[in-house]
């Protein structure tokens, strides 16, 4: 019996996946408990449809990661933080501030966790940070810590 899946199951497949399961484990467990649904042409149509809308999503969501990428490639964003003697910092710059300041000097949204301190940053000058714009996406930054 061929069945299009609703939701993820172990050992058969993912959401969307057309497959081929037994009759009785199809019509006893998978459709009764909302897993899967019968693989009839409407259906079949419908998945069609669905993924070709997510297929257009993903482009659009890939495209505007690439307009943020080239918008934040090889730039340096400058990130103000007290400090004390010695050019030491009180405290590091976190991921939240570079964020932050991202948005304030380039206008882009980027979630704080997106962005990849690989060590915290606790004296002044220039770091390099990557910023994970899309899993396909990832763009090199230079924070420049100024005393504030």
């Amino acid at each position: 019996m061929k069945v299009i899946l609703q939701a993820d199951v172990k050992k058969i497949g993912k959401k969307g996946d057309v497959v081929e399961v037994a009759e009785g484990y199809g019509r006893n467990y998978l459709i009764p408990r909302g897993l899967a649904v019968e693989a009839s042409a409407g259906n079949l149509r419908h998945v069609a449809e669905v993924k070709k809308a997510e297929a257009v999503k993903a482009d659009r969501e890939l495209k505007e990661a690439e307009r943020i990428g080239s918008a934040l490639r090889d730039k340096a964003v400058q990130v103000p933080a007290k400090v004390g003697d010695g050019g030491r910092l009180f405290g590091s710059v976190t991921a939240q501030e570079i964020a932050e300041q991202l948005r304030k000097q380039f206008s882009v949204e980027i979630d704080k966790r997106k962005v990849d301190v690989k060590e915290p940053i606790k004296t002044l000058g220039s770091h390099q940070v990557t910023v994970r714009v899309h899993p396909k996406v990832h763009v090199n930054v230079t924070v420049e810590v100024i005393p504030q």
